[in-house]
């Protein structure tokens, strides 16, 4: 492509509408699903949606189907497996019973079964495919997929799966790189030999009419894609000499600069067509990215790459297009399928970019400000300011000079001369004709930021942190007034963040409530507004940043501490309304305010934009699915243009919002069931109104699910529940993955409900649900469980019956023996049970024991966790060396006794050999452990024990491990015995939990 096409991508051509004096500066705005995100391969070959509306992505290496959430990637066939023929797929197509198409590079055809999960791999050559390069794949209309592959043109019957081939013709060439079917029914086929068609109700392709020249040229090169779109003509694009369309009546007509070879030079190969509006044609091209053309249109515009921009295109090579259901446009690039909406959304964002003509040269916006004839002035950070000139949609950049020099513009103004002031550190003017820049207008004001501006008449009110200031243009008489201390009906706050005109008085917004001027002129006597404590109806915060009055002649006030309203205007008793976060509001510090015509007002917080509804006052917020893409409005920056457009400056850039773009009919996404696993292994999912059956061995699921429109993960809320199980809604947790996930089901019948909330203007509630059926084991169904009532009652029977008699034979002979042996059976066993159990030293239970009630422990932490803790008395060998063994029998004593006491009713304690001993603390986790453990060894370091007159201090090493799901007891005791040798390693007298 030529230079001059190179250029178009920087500064686009062609506008949608002649109102639309945002069209050129509005970029399309991408969000790229790449390797990330799952992708086997970076290189995107093919894109579909199938009938659920889930995305799949061909790519140079495998297949992969993807929720918005979840990548389900399918590769290449191994012996044993039902797979892919071939890795690379080069074309897809959705079926109408769910499955999918997909055409490969050297495996030939193969057919997705959604209810089975498998491929169906087509034969080639006798009764399949004439190659195993497939390059299209066109619905015919009648149960049957036209096959362009390298070896002529097939046709698929989905009915039977039958593929036979169609005769193209002697002119035509074997290779075909795309067919097509249009609504006539004529089938237009794409061949290395140019265009040919098969016209409805004949059997022949022929080449169709056409002009001599340039037309011809283009027609009998290779045509790669072909399309047709809502009005009926046909787009044509070729792989060296660019596109074409044929008109309704049969006449072509060339695209501007994209038509034949420009110059010497070859065009990019076009590769696919999408009409993403009525009459607006992207054109996917192999290296200058997507050439958008809207026939009539003088020009074209490109859509590329821009690196500066992780917003734009992620590459420029564009194998595919895809117009979604929710309305989203898929881009197959070499850098991973992009997303983006190509209808008008109603804001958009005005970034830095390579093309300083169309874009700003800072993503930091203070100010913003319209003048008399349109031209919008933006106030950037380190002395930037952008004028957009209404007329040709440009931006031009100056910059502060002197020492004004990289100071923030925080405000902006048009003086009665024409000029623009600027206020920085101290005031600026702009020559409105010459745009020349004079610095330090007023020397008195240079020591300070000015804050704020208002024109009145021939004067310029400026507010300063100095307090305000009165400038009267026809003499230089510059008047200053502020806060005075105990005098009531000063100015508020000498820190002045805004002055507004409301009616025909003058309004200060400041650091301490509003001051109201009656008389515009006025330096005192001020009616001030302030927060007083315990009032409902006055100032929500004093700091107040923004004033606007709306088409109603209410009042609405910005403090950081929320939104208020006056209801009754500049009326006294001014007593105002609140609005916070509780009532809908992003943030409690509102920042800017602008209403617009139909009585609503747009206000800017910290983190987002939201709209007061001008008769509900129903809050909604402006969110990314809108077209909001900056987070953070920190300023007063916002000004409104004159076709009604809002303006709002942030950290990130300039958000325009267009109010009238506001739609109620926007496309409403199905919140879709996208993959089941049960005990780990995939399950087809069942159709429409189906049920999702477990066998009488699964009873652990996992079912995934999402909104399928692809966009603002972060800002969709999504919770699901099971009747039968769950009593309420359980969330799913910011940042993880929408799936719902149970263990342990008992057999029977669920219905599995499933709620998403997109969040924005349009935010609502999308509901769905699954019915879910675990099978009965054996054992548990209803036959099985009678027949084992059955047999118990007729066994409890039996047992009673013959009880009886021997009771009745035996009750005489052994009672006296039954009543002399009972009392010794009962002593013995109490002697046994003590001396099996016991530890004889500490009192405490033996190794045994201990790891009997252990066992038990272990088996039953299925649901709870359970920690062990192994102690070792530290250097207890020395102990017996200097006191001997008697006091070292006594340490242990009193070791054990001060374990037990801090202990509680159900926790274990053994010995374990030597001088260690072992805890089991059933239904605590590893925390609660280790602090059990930490109070032991701190309990036992200041513990002095005295035998014989000497006092014996000791310490204990401790290791502790919280047992892991299906762990055994050996691996257990191991990681614990691990940890108490780190505890030992590590200088002894410590705690070390086991990894």
């Amino acid at each position: 492509m030529t230079v001059l096409m190179v250029l178009l991508s920087l500064s686009p051509a062609h506008a949608a509408a002649p109102t639309d004096r945002w069209h050129t500066l509005e970029r399309q705005w991408f969000d790229t699903v790449g390797m990330a995100e799952g992708l086997p391969h970076s290189i995107t070959t093919a894109l579909a949606e199938d009938r659920d509306g889930l995305l799949w992505i061909g790519t140079m290496g495998g297949l992969a189907r993807y929720d918005g959430y979840h990548m389900r990637v399918f590769e290449q066939a191994s012996a044993t497996a039902t797979g892919l023929p071939d890795t690379y797929v080069r074309t897809l197509l959705a079926l109408p019973d769910g499955g999918l198409l997909v055409g490969t590079n050297a495996g030939g055809l193969t057919r997705f079964d959604p209810q089975t999960g498998q491929f169906h791999n087509y034969p080639v050559g006798a009764g399949g495919t004439g190659s195993r390069k497939i390059y299209a794949l066109s619905p015919d209309g009648d149960h049957g997929v036209w096959v362009a592959t390298d070896s002529g043109l097939d046709r698929l019957d989905l009915r039977n799966d039958r593929i036979e081939p169609i005769p193209t013709g002697g002119e035509a060439a074997p290779r075909d790189f795309t067919v097509y079917q249009d609504r006539s029914g004529n089938v237009w086929l794409g061949n290395n030999k140019g265009l040919f068609v098969r016209y409805a109700g004949s059997a022949d392709f022929v080449r169709p009419p056409h002009p001599a020249g340039v037309v011809d040229q283009i027609l009998r090169s290779e045509i790669w894609a072909v399309r047709e779109d809502a009005e009926g003509r046909l787009w044509v694009g070729s792989v060296q000499m660019g596109t074409l369309y044929r008109e309704a009546d049969g006449s072509w007509r060339m695209v501007p600069g994209f038509s034949g070879y420009a110059g010497e030079a070859q065009q990019a190969t076009v590769r696919d067509f999408l009409e993403v509006a009525p009459n607006r044609m992207w054109i996917a091209t192999d290296g200058d990215g997507i050439v958008t053309y809207s026939p009539g249109d003088i020009s074209t515009r490109v859509i590329a790459q821009d690196t500066s921009l992780p917003s734009s295109l992620p590459g420029n090579t564009v194998r595919a297009l895809l117009l979604g259901q929710a309305g989203n446009v898929w881009a197959a690039t070499d850098l991973g399928a992009a997303r983006s909406n190509a209808s008008a959304n109603i804001a958009f964002s005005l970034l830095p970019a390579a093309d300083p003509a169309h874009s700003l040269s800072n993503p930091n916006v203070r100010s913003v400000y319209v003048d008399a004839s349109g031209r919008i002035w933006l106030g950037m950070a380190v002395g930037g300011i952008d004028i957009i000139d209404p007329v040709d949609a440009t931006v031009r950049h100056l910059r502060l000079d002197g020492k004004q020099a990289r100071r923030d513009v925080q405000s902006l103004s048009e003086a009665p001369d024409g000029s623009i002031w600027v206020g920085t550190q101290g005031l600026a003017r702009i020559d409105p004709v010459t745009l020349t820049l004079k610095g330090s207008i007023l020397p008195e004001l240079d020591g300070g930021p000015v804050l704020s501006l208002l024109r009145l008449g021939p004067y310029m009110l400026i507010g300063t942190y100095n307090g305000a200031y009165r400038y009267d243009t026809r003499n230089g008489q510059l008047i200053h007034y502020g806060h005075v201390a105990n005098q009531p009906d000063s100015l508020g706050s000498d820190t002045v963040h805004q002055i507004v005109r409301v009616g025909t008085s003058i309004w200060y917004a400041t650091n301490n409530g509003i001051s109201i001027a009656r008389d515009p002129l006025q330096t005192s006597g001020f009616v001030n507004l302030a927060r007083r404590e315990g009032d409902s109806g006055s100032l929500p915060q004093n700091l107040v940043d923004s004033i606007a009055v709306d088409t109603r002649g209410r009042i609405w006030v910005g403090t950081l501490g929320g939104l208020a309203m006056l209801p009754n205007g500049d009326a006294s008793p001014w007593r105002f309304q609140r609005f916070g976060m509780e009532a809908g509001l992003v943030n409690d510090k509102i920042t800017a305010l602008l209403p617009d015509d139909n009585g609503n007002v747009w206000v800017s917080t910290s983190n987002g934009i939201s709209v007061v509804d001008g008769n509900s006052l129903r809050i909604r917020n402006l969110g990314i699915r809108d077209g909001r893409h900056i987070v953070s409005y920190i300023y007063a920056a916002a000004a409104r243009a004159p076709d009604d457009t809002l303006l709002f400056g942030g950290l990130g850039g300039l958000t325009v919002v267009r109010p009238l773009r506001y739609r109620t009919d926007v496309p409403q996404a199905p919140l879709r069931f996208t993959n089941a696993l049960a005990d780990g292994h995939p399950l087809p999912l069942p159709a429409d109104h189906g049920t999702l059956a477990l066998s009488a061995s699964q009873r652990s699921l996992r079912v995934d699910f999402a909104l399928l429109d692809y966009q603002a993960q972060q800002e969709t809320d999504y919770s699901y529940r099971m009747d039968g199980f769950d009593s309420d809604w359980i969330d799913v947790p910011k940042g993880t993955l929408p799936s719902a996930i149970y263990t342990n089901l008992p057999h029977g019948q669920y219905v599995l409900h499933l709620r998403a909330v997109p969040r924005g203007l349009h935010a609502h509630t999308v509901e769905s649900q699954l019915d879910i059926y675990v099978a009965p084991l054996w054992y548990e169904t209803l036959w099985a469980r009678l027949l084992g009532i059955v047999l118990a009652l007729a066994l409890v029977v039996l047992l009673v019956h013959l009880r009886t008699l021997y009771l009745r034979h035996s009750a005489t002979q052994l009672q006296a023996q039954i009543d002399a042996h009972t009392r010794e059976l009962l002593a013995a066993n109490r002697r046994l049970d003590l001396l099996a159990s016991t530890d004889e030293l500490t009192g405490v239970s033996n190794r045994r024991r201990f790891l009997e009630l252990a066992e038990g422990v272990r088996c039953d932490a299925s649901s709870m966790p359970a920690c062990i803790a192994l102690l070792d008395l530290d250097r207890f060998k020395l102990v017996n060396d200097e006191h001997g063994h008697l006091a070292g029998d006594a340490v242990l004593r009193t070791a054990a006794g001060v374990i037990c006491q801090q202990l509680r009713t159900g926790d274990l304690v053994g010995r374990y050999g030597g001088e260690e001993l072992v805890l089991c603390l059933p239904n605590d986790t590893s925390e609660q452990a280790m602090a059990v453990a930490e109070r032991i060894r701190s309990k036992l370091r200041s513990t002095l024990i005295r035998h014989e007159g000497r006092a014996i201090s000791i310490t204990v090493s401790i290791g502790v491990a919280e047992l892991r799901p299906g762990e055994s007891m050996n691996s257990w005791l191991s990681r614990a015995d691990a940890a108490l040798y780190e505890s030992k390693h590590h200088g002894r007298n410590r705690c070390t939990l086991a990894s």
